[in-house]
């Protein structure tokens, strides 16, 4: 305020334009945005996604019809999966647009291919001899759990702080393509979502200023399906917000906290990350993995003859005094619980409700257990899981 009226002390006017222009400095010091930009008409959204929670997000954005002129969706083209080709993958999002009637653009499959990709109008003009007008100050890019990385030429079709993303996450911990997954990975009791602005790969992936963030906390038991859902619906209230106030020019964006060596990062999920050491993790640490990627990966490990071994349905199991100290790794079927039980660190046991051998079908763990008996696997009344 002191900057705003320091300003305008300079400038002799009536009192009715002293009220105007102070207000309307305000707008331009505290939102960093030019003065003609306080009052903006409705957007024309190009959102960006896939997967379930960009449909959650894009659902809240869509109910805000006070937000938008025009409202577009880019997803990823249908993809043929399973042997031989038999299942057709359609992007979710695409299937929620073509529901609410709002135009749905594919890009290429090929992300090599991605990269040359152009927005279709009117966010870009297809007459070369226009092709470089400027951007419009309505046109505005939103981003949800897309999984893509957007070329430069793409994010230059629209104005700096008009590419926005939602990120699960309270930045700058968990920068990264799994956020939800590493948060409950750890056991993290606090996380939330943060809007901020699409930065160009070279400046870093997730690190753009934030314009808005929701701290949400951790429900125990919580589950990458149920946090992606109470996040998304987080992440698109929070982003209606952020635009109705960039509409009343009262938005404005802070840089990120600098992100120090033991800032928590969110590296994609890879196979390794669902293979399990029973050595060093504890049966809670199993379950929280379990919780956190189970929907995209099984939790795994080695039968002694080699076969990879599935473990579903999992639980933290009392401790078992009655079967003295065993080394973690192995495992015995227990008729109280009905479940198999595998021994872990810190002494600790795992109980699976199923299980599913190499090419096999999934199996309750008693059914499963009779199986292995059979195979001649046991070593006095125990399995020794590699």
């Amino acid at each position: 305020m002191m900057r705003s009226q320091t300003f305008y002390n300079s400038v002799r006017v009536n009192s009715t334009r002293r009220r105007l222009l102070i207000k309307r400095l305000n707008a331009h010091f505290y939102t960093g945005s030019s003065v003609t930009d306080a009052l903006k008409k409705p957007f024309d959204i190009l959102f960006f996604g896939r997967d379930e929670f960009s449909c959650n997000v894009f659902k809240q954005l869509h109910d805000a019809r006070d937000v938008w002129k025009s409202i577009s969706i880019a997803t990823n083209p249908d993809v043929k999966t399973g042997r031989r080709g038999s299942h057709l993958s359609i992007s979710p999002l695409k299937q929620l647009g073509e529901s609410l009637e709002v135009p749905v653009h594919t890009i290429p499959r090929r992300k090599v291919d991605f990269r040359d990709w152009m927005p279709p109008p009117p966010f870009t003009n297809t007459n070369e001899a226009h092709f470089s007008d400027p951007a419009s100050e309505t046109h505005l890019l939103v981003t949800a759990s897309f999984g893509r990385i957007l070329h430069p030429s793409l994010l230059r079709v629209f104005l700096p702080g008009q590419r926005l993303n939602v990120h699960p996450s309270l930045l700058p911990a968990y920068r990264g393509p799994a956020p939800i997954q590493r948060v409950l990975i750890r056991g993290e009791n606090v996380t939330g979502v943060c809007v901020i602005d699409m930065m160009e790969k070279k400046e870093g992936i997730d690190a753009g200023s934030v314009w808005g963030c929701e701290r949400m906390v951790v429900p125990e038991n919580a589950t990458f399906p149920s946090m992606s859902v109470e996040l998304a619906r987080i992440g698109g209230d929070l982003l209606v917000t952020v635009l109705r106030d960039m509409l009343l020019g009262k938005a404005r964006s802070i840089p990120q906290p600098p992100v120090s060596s033991t800032t928590p990062r969110a590296s994609a999920i890879s196979a390794s990350d669902a293979r399990i050491d029973f050595t060093s993790q504890t049966a809670l640490d199993i379950v929280r993995l379990s919780h956190a990627i189970s929907h995209q990966r099984p939790i795994t490990t080695t039968m002694p003859n080699g076969r990879t071994l599935q473990l579903h349905h999992l639980s933290v199991s009392m401790s078992h005094d009655d079967l003295g100290p065993v080394e973690p790794g192995w495992a015995v079927y227990s008729p109280h619980t009905h479940t198999v039980l595998i021994s872990c660190a810190d002494g600790e046991w795992l109980s699976v409700l199923e299980l599913k051998s190499q090419d096999r079908a999934l199996l309750a763990a008693k059914e499963w257990w009779n199986g292995v008996k059979g195979l001649g696997l046991l070593h006095e009344g125990m399995l020794k899981l590699l």
